[in-house]
């Protein structure tokens, strides 16, 4: 691993213990019986103690949406053809897609990033529509061999880890994740395979909608690729260079980068929290940092958020992908914020607390 992604990895810091204590003192003085508000005053105390601060803002939101293409598509893995994704980077571009109007709902700005899609957004990226961090135009078909040279997964990384300082130095308090890429549920069955130690047909689901006879190829071309590639579970790069794809390198590294920053990330569904395992096994500490957006329809997804320990906001049999869920989930953390920095506690609103 190169110097300057190990630095970044190396400076990733657990969140204090100290601070969670003091939050969660607070917390228990607010004017309503103890605990009554739930996971919110749990997500409440984890801001506070990312922030190092009793009054967190998340008022300025990110989503970032990584594109990329997978050489695996080839082998028929998916209910759609590879056009779709620079498509939909371009409805994105116009503010057509569900994340579009998601964000918008939560006050957030959505940036979309060519990782590697394969057709040329060179006018967009000139325009400054999106954002270029273009690596190869696609993966490798992983069934054939790796998907990306290990240079490759650690420019990715550095890729995500460099969009979210920038964002960071702009002001932003509040990330989260999105993807769009065809096929890429394939990557993200091999990489939770991989990390988890499960069966391929455990983790693998339908995806875009696929048929029993597509499914059933889908589970032997990801246990072919394993199998050809070998990735080393205890070696992240390699697992992420082998059987991983671009847009999921990138999430990992905006994951990676959000700990980095002591920004909060939340994580949206299948594809992002495969990026997540992969940030985890970089950096176990990041997970401090990482909420899961919402519980995804896709099978294996329970399976990513028990490898991670982490418990979804939401669960409206979402699976879109995009960074959807993670929009949908920002409100809860907007309103997680308000409770702890705005609502008054026992003494200062003049309310009897509870009787000893």
């Amino acid at each position: 691993m190169n110097r300057e992604l190990q630095a970044i990895i190396s400076g990733i810091k657990p969140v204090s213990r100290e601070w969670r204590l003091q939050a969660r003192e607070y917390l228990n003085q607010l004017a309503i019986p103890q605990g009554s508000l739930g996971e919110l005053l749990v997500l409440a105390e984890q801001l506070a103690a990312i922030k190092e601060t009793i009054k967190p803002s998340v008022h300025k939101k990110a989503v970032i949406t990584m594109a990329g293409d997978n050489g695996v598509v080839a082998e028929g893995v998916s209910a759609f053809p590879q056009e779709v994704t620079p498509q939909m980077v371009h409805n994105f571009v116009r503010g057509g897609a569900a994340v579009n109007v998601l964000a918008g709902v939560a006050g957030a700005q959505v940036f979309v990033v060519d990782m590697g899609v394969a057709a040329d957004l060179t006018d967009l990226a000139r325009e400054e529509k999106i954002l270029s961090y273009r690596i190869s135009k696609g993966t490798a078909n992983m069934a054939k061999g790796p998907a990306m040279t290990r240079a490759q997964a650690e420019q990715a990384l550095q890729s995500g880890i460099e969009i979210v300082g920038n964002l960071v130095r702009d002001g932003v308090e509040l990330l989260g994740t999105g993807d769009m890429g065809i096929g890429n549920t394939t990557p993200s069955s091999a990489i939770l395979a991989v990390f988890s130690g499960r069966p391929v047909r455990e983790v693998t689901g339908r995806g875009t909608g696929i048929s029993d006879a597509t499914l059933a190829n889908k589970v032997r071309v990801i246990e072919q690729a394993i199998a050809i590639n070998k990735p080393d579970p205890e070696d992240p790069v390699d697992v992420l260079a082998k059987v991983g794809g671009f847009e999921i390198g990138g999430i990992a590294g905006v994951i990676l980068g959000a700990a980095y920053y002591r920004v909060p990330v939340v994580v949206d569904g299948f594809i992002s929290t495969a990026g997540a395992l992969v940030a985890k096994a970089l950096a176990p500490a990041a997970v401090d940092y990482m909420i899961a957006a919402h519980r995804s329809q896709e099978y294996g997804h329970r399976f990513m958020l028990e490898e991670l320990g982490l418990h979804p906001l939401l669960d409206l049999k979402l699976r879109l992908g995009e960074g959807t869920g993670a929009a949908l989930a920002m409100n809860i953390v907007e309103a997680a914020a308000q409770v702890i920095s705005k609502m008054l506690t026992f003494e200062a609103a003049g309310v009897s607390g509870a009787e000893a």
